[in-house]
């Protein structure tokens, strides 16, 4: 009996149409990364279990892919009558997990081959990473990130390049962006002058729920962990800030009182801020003290995109985190990186149309195919017009013409070119447009010269 193919939850196939999307998307991006100096690198799918483990806090961890470890000590294991004894054996033997992110790796990378790199380092990676996630509209359990770090310096010109580096990247698209930005001192120094600096983490935690359930639901999300009262006062404080970015700095200051880390926080944000203004980058720029992103190990200013206008969550983040690679053991390594996330922005762009029309990628001509002899005839012009950087495709079978122009139909393929044995004789083709219907005859040079891209620069085409 044959089976019924399915796929895991939470991943899925992706067909010719999105993928020409999706290297849409990648192009712009990777562009952007190499012409501000990234250069591109790779790491294994799988990690340590020990190098991921303890990093992303403990919503994260149970989030990690981890890998049964094969032979003997697979099978002991399941030879255990008590599950937990069981689930303890296995989880004694598994070292290896999938990579939740490409940022801990990274870290990793950095400290392994430090001797081989430059510092600061800037690199960008695309790859996919894998959370044992409950999937829903936009998060799966198998995406891909597009990240780029740099590593080795303080300076807070790498905010301002990384803001930028969003706006390129977001203008070429078309997509009509919000960058939300934040400073993980300026929250450690409110938490301080509210006297809950103890629970910054599940303060943190909490905060960045606000969009998704509101005020109240953090309230309460509070109280359920019984972090001290004033934490309500000082979420209100936040969800007081209003008014233009300028304004919100200026009402920051008696959020995070004397605070000394939440002035320096504050100090930091205002120079990125006054800095992005002269830039003439400040316009998407929105000073937003609820964002704190999850993850433990930022420890500066943090970024986080919405797309305008649609409600699809973040498409992009990321921020500076000072001691990344300390967890390995190498210390003054501050760093910052951003992330896009690839499966978002495409389904914004489609949900706005700013997709351009992606045929122009595929096949231009179809060589049709009227019999052996034809059909090798065929393969040599196709040859010689692939030399010109022409996409050419010939037709296997000697089909009906029907069938094999209908095959260009349904991939949108402009061009047909037939060849048949008169042809061959006299040395002239018959070139039909399908677009139009129009159709030209015409001999190998003069057919040659109508695809030539460097011929059809000069004239305009």
């Amino acid at each position: 009996m044959s089976q019924k193919p399915s796929l895991p939850k939470g991943t899925r196939d992706i067909l010719p149409d999105s993928m020409l999307q999706r290297e849409f998307i990648l192009e712009h991006i990777r562009a952007v990364f190499k012409k501000y100096g990234f250069a591109p690198i790779e790491t294994p799918a799988m990690e340590k279990l020990s190098t991921l483990t303890g990093k992303y806090g403990e919503e994260g961890d149970r989030l990690i892919f981890k890998i049964l470890p094969r032979g003997r000590k697979y099978d002991a294991a399941f030879q255990e009558d008590d599950t937990s004894k069981a689930e303890q054996k296995l989880s004694a033997n598994i070292e290896e997990a999938l990579r939740y992110d490409l940022t801990v790796p990274f870290a990793r990378f950095v400290v392994q081959n430090q001797n081989e790199l430059s510092f600061p380092f800037k690199r960008y990676q695309i790859q996919p990473v894998w959370r044992a996630d409950r999937p829903q509209k936009g998060r799966f359990r198998e995406f891909y990130q597009c990240d780029a770090d740099a590593i080795g310096s303080k300076s807070l010109l790498q905010e301002l390049e990384f803001i930028s580096i969003y706006k390129e990247v977001f203008e070429k698209l078309g997509l009509p962006i919000e960058l939300k930005m934040n400073h993980r001192k300026v929250l450690a120094g409110l938490t301080e002058n509210f006297n809950i600096y103890d629970s910054f983490a599940d303060f943190t935690v909490a905060l960045d729920k606000l969009d998704k359930i509101g005020l109240d639901g953090v309230v309460k999300e509070l109280r359920d962990k019984g972090i001290a009262e004033s934490a309500v006062d000082a979420l209100n404080g936040i969800a007081k800030l209003k008014g233009t970015n300028s304004e919100k700095l200026n009402s920051l200051s008696t959020l995070v009182g004397d605070s000394e880390i939440g002035l320096e926080g504050l100090k930091e944000l205002s120079f990125v801020f006054e800095a992005a203004q002269e830039l003439g980058m400040d316009k998407v720029l929105d000073i937003d003290l609820s964002l704190a992103r999850g993850l433990d190990y930022y420890t500066g200013a943090i970024f986080e995109v919405k797309v305008k206008g649609i409600e699809l969550g973040s498409i992009g983040g990321g921020g500076r985190y000072d001691d990344l690679t300390g967890i390995f053991g190498l210390k003054d390594m501050p760093g910052i990186g951003i992330s896009f996330g690839l499966d978002r922005i495409q389904l914004a762009m489609e949900e706005l149309d700013l997709f351009p029309s992606l045929e122009a990628s595929s096949t231009e001509i179809l060589v049709i195919n009227f019999g052996e002899q034809e059909a090798l005839y065929g393969l040599k012009l196709a040859a010689q017009l692939r030399q010109l950087g022409i996409k050419v495709e010939s037709y296997p079978d000697s089909s009906k013409l029907k069938k094999q122009l209908d095959y260009a139909n349904k991939k949108g393929i402009q061009y047909v070119l037939m060849i048949g044995s008169n042809e061959i004789k006299e040395g002239k083709f018959l070139l039909k447009d399908m677009r139009d219907g129009s159709q030209e005859t015409l001999g190998t040079i003069e057919l040659l010269e109508k695809f030539n891209p460097q011929k059809n620069a000069h004239h305009g085409h």
